[in-house]
């Protein structure tokens, strides 16, 4: 399951709704047939309930959906808030250096030096550029530290998903 997003606000009357978008991408994703939605991004897969997209837009301010038997504005307040997740083989595939961030989350991050930083706990979207949120909880550490690295070339040097393996250019102290 990989989250897509999170639906914002109604859009219109007409039942369109604003996707705040979790990607940089998401005209791609309007080939996708298996919407699914829940109030809880981590949910088990069977609390999520699947909705059939009836529209898609890119609007200057991001993305607007509509959902089948979404017809007005009353309907698509009922969704407001809801994540938006869809089948990880139901997603249009990647180039070789593209990554949904789903695909990033749990993996070990490895410095240049071999020392292993913690692992992927999530990203942010900074607007700037992603950010990994990498989580160290080293037996014997009292808290587990916490490091913010930018998901960008200059730092992260290889992504290598079958060694589930982020090796980036970045101190421990630092």
């Amino acid at each position: 399951m990989v989250v897509l997003g999170r639906i914002a606000a109604p859009f219109g009357v007409q039942g369109w709704l604003h996707l705040q978008a979790f990607g940089d991408d998401p005209q791609s994703w309007k080939v996708i047939e298996h919407w699914l939605v829940s109030a809880d991004a981590d949910a088990a897969p069977e609390r999520w309930r699947e909705l059939k997209l009836d529209g898609f837009k890119l609007q200057a301010k991001g993305p607007v959906v509509r959902f089948e038997g979404c017809n007005d504005r009353t309907a698509a307040e009922k969704l407001v808030g809801l994540y938006v997740a869809a089948q990880r083989h139901d997603l249009p595939d990647t180039e070789d250096d593209e990554y949904y961030w789903g695909d990033l989350i749990g993996l070990d991050v490895v410095n240049q030096s071999g020392e292993r930083l913690g692992r992927v706990d999530r990203l942010l979207e900074t607007g700037a550029n992603d950010v990994l949120v990498v989580v160290d909880d080293a037996a014997g550490a009292e808290k587990p530290i916490e490091r913010l690295i930018p998901f960008v070339s200059a730092v992260v040097k290889d992504v290598d998903r079958e060694a589930a393996v982020v090796r980036v250019e970045w101190d421990a102290q630092w």
